[in-house]
């Protein structure tokens, strides 16, 4: 739950403990705006602010699923600059993401490093229950992919975000998003599973 503007606070307490962390982002956007209505922290900006704090260790930065109209004809600029791997939607459509996390894994390495989720990230035909849908998204299969391929990894933390309840009028966002969660909690460092 939340909107994604919960992981900037988040990001500070954990970089203050580890220094600059990776991160693994699955959202259909970016979330690296400057600005919106005058405003430098919003939804859509936490990821700017957090590369401003030096709070990302840029070179093991991954957004998957990225996607969705842009005011901007380079909407991916900024992030290549600070160095972030963009993976846009078209290139999960239609296939395993396993191979993209093998890759991932090797560019994490042993340091640490955290998992975003917006929900949004899952097509809206999965998740119609946030803020700012876009079409042609992952799958929720592609979403177990992606996070049971971080496990082993050194993950300092996680969220799950962008859940609206009031749009979601089947619950099948919340149960995708819960079932993500236990996900995530499963492929914490220590934890034992079958």
């Amino acid at each position: 739950g939340g909107d994604h503007t919960i992981t900037y606070p988040i990001l500070q307490a954990l970089a203050a403990k580890h220094g600059p962390v990776g991160l693994v982002h699955v959202d259909a956007h970016t979330d690296t705006g400057d600005t919106a209505l005058g405003q430098k922290i919003y939804h859509g900006s936490p990821f700017r602010r957090c590369v401003e704090e030096g709070l990302l260790d840029c070179g093991r930065v991954v957004q998957i699923g990225i996607r969705g109209s842009s005011y901007d004809p380079d909407p991916h600029k900024y992030c290549r600059e600070q160095g972030f791997r963009v993976v846009p939607a078209e290139e999960c459509w239609m296939k395993s993401l396993e191979p993209l996390m093998r890759e991932v894994r090797v560019q994490m390495g042993e340091r640490p490093m955290y998992i975003s989720f917006d929900i949004d990230g899952l097509d809206p035909a999965y998740a119609p229950g946030t803020g700012t849908p876009e079409i042609a998204g992952l799958t929720p299969a592609q979403a177990l992919e992606i996070i049971r391929g971080c496990k082993g990894l050194n993950i300092v933390g996680c969220d799950l975000v962008e859940v609206a309840p009031m749009y979601d009028v089947s619950g099948n966002t919340a149960l995708l998003g819960a079932n993500l969660l236990f996900e995530m909690l499963c492929v914490l460092p220590g934890v034992k599973t079958l």
